[in-house]
């Protein structure tokens, strides 16, 4: 992501007519996006893992709550300084300095020997999915055309529900084949460690690959490598005007001063009303909960009566539903537009999560090991289910991916990389808030938690109503203050 912006003449660079150029873009968004497939599966593994970390390192709700939501930590750290190292290193050396990070989280959580050695890397693998929560997004709007920039932004979160769904099911697999998440698996390693330590895989895939597409054209030309560039933007766009394209993007670049933090600055409590919108999404994302059923769930559904097994096979389906409502979200952004979207994503989540309040809050309670837990009955516990995945179609056909494009696309240029980074390091905190309070919300009331959450989501309708404007077809470069 550049601090001057993600390039303002990128998507006047293509012609729609060009089949070839297209091919090119999905090809190298795709590649791009896999920075998300690693951004889920580490913010999901820890699900499989929370139970036995819990009984392994004898915790209580409030500091596994913080072991859980610690490489949220990370990410907001990675995100608020990706755009800054992007621009002096470049967007393809961001992502594999991101999957050398997963790389060393991987082994360092797998072999940590106590709660806070599995805090530490899990902060260490924050930094990298704080990174690529930022860089990925940004690349892909630098090198995608307007007319589908929607669908190729929200491969983002299709590679990040994918990576959730991958990392759940390798979870589920080695406690199946362990017998349980804390027992001993291979090599005299307990489950849980192996759900860790197989995180390496996809990052090693991930840091190949970052080997085969290329720089951004804009920051070739931007540190005045107009050789590569040139070699970049014929591969994207072949060989018509190409001259004509390089010199308008090196005349963009000419007119910009170098962006700062001050730019975002306005009159709406210190800060551009704009960046207040972006800040809001962000954390509406997260405050509506959706964390709490990838990072949580198993626990969750434990705790009110479920076996580990089936607990792990909930989680697996819920996943996938997550994914397969996604792909609605690609196959529609671009022709319903993003605001639409969101209101309707958020009428369902706040019907949703209404409805498991009232499952939780009417719940018959039961004392065990001291802790006052809700019990569902079959009725119950198969409403409550339902409520749950519907929630997901809700999120995963909106909010998820739409968010994402939306923070790609909605700035102008001028103040693009200042406020993306904000909007980004606000969505990691809320997640933290979210993650961190969960267990000691839970111990309370569940009925009560899932309540906050639907009024989260009802705000968050009124919120999109009133601020959020629709950019469906917009270049980057015609986007208002």
């Amino acid at each position: 992501m550049s601090e001057h912006g993600p390039v303002s003449d990128a998507e006047s660079i293509y012609d729609d007519s060009d089949t070839g150029s297209g091919r090119s873009a999905i090809r190298i968004a795709s590649v791009a996006a896999l920075g998300g497939f690693l951004f889920g599966y580490d913010s999901a593994v820890i699900n499989g893992a929370v139970s036995a970390i819990e009984r392994k390192f004898d915790v209580g709700s409030a500091s596994l709550g913080f072991a859980v939501a610690s490489a949220l930590l990370g990410a907001a750290a990675g995100a608020i300084y990706a755009g800054r190292l992007a621009d002096k290193v470049g967007r393809l050396s961001v992502m594999k300095l991101a999957a050398v990070l997963f790389f060393i989280s991987a082994f360092g959580t797998g072999f940590a020997n106590s709660l806070w050695m599995v805090i530490l890397f899990r902060i260490v693998g924050g930094l990298g999915v704080g990174a690529a929560s930022v860089i990925a997004p940004a690349y892909i709007a630098e090198i995608a055309p307007a007319t589908i920039r929607g669908r190729l932004g929200s491969l983002q979160q299709l590679a990040i529900v994918s990576g959730i769904f991958t990392s759940l099911l390798v979870d589920y697999l080695l406690a199946e084949a362990a017998g349980s998440s804390h027992d001993e698996l291979w090599l005299g390693l307990e489950a849980w460690r192996w759900m860790f330590l197989a995180m390496a895989i996809p990052a090693v895939i991930y840091g190949l690959l970052s080997l085969t597409i290329p720089e951004s054209p804009r920051y070739l030309i931007a540190t005045h490598k107009i050789p590569e560039a040139r070699k970049v933007l014929s591969l994207l766009l072949g060989q018509r005007n190409l001259e004509v394209k390089i010199d308008q993007i090196q005349r963009s670049l000419t007119k910009e001063k170098k962006p700062s933090m001050a730019d975002v600055k306005g009159p709406a409590m210190g800060l551009m009303p704009i960046v207040w919108v972006g800040i809001g999404l962000s954390v509406f994302q997260q405050f509506v909960g959706i964390n709490v059923i990838f990072y949580y769930s198993n626990v969750l559904w434990e705790a009110v009566g479920f076996s580990e097994q089936d607990s792990f096979k909930i989680t697996v389906i819920t996943s996938v539903v997550n994914i397969l409502t996604t792909l609605i979200a690609i196959a529609t952004v671009d022709r319903v537009g993003r605001k639409p979207l969101l209101l309707i994503g958020s009428a369902g989540m706040t019907l949703s999560l209404g409805v498991m309040a009232a499952v939780f809050a009417t719940a018959k309670v039961v004392t065990v090991d001291g802790v006052d837990t809700p019990q569902l009955g079959d009725s119950a516990g198969t409403i409550a289910l339902i409520a749950a995945n519907v929630f997901v179609i809700a999120f995963g056909m909106s909010w998820g991916p739409i968010v994402w494009v939306l923070l790609g696309e909605t700035f102008p240029n001028r103040i693009r990389a200042a406020a993306l980074s904000l909007a980004a390091g606000a969505q990691w905190v809320a997640n933290w808030v979210i993650t961190v309070s969960f267990p000691s919300l839970r111990d309370v009331s569940l009925g009560l938690t899932y309540g906050m959450y639907a009024v989260f989501a009802l705000l968050s309708l009124l919120f999109v109503k009133k601020y959020v404007r629709e950019t469906k077809g917009m270049e980057l470069e015609d986007m208002p203050d």
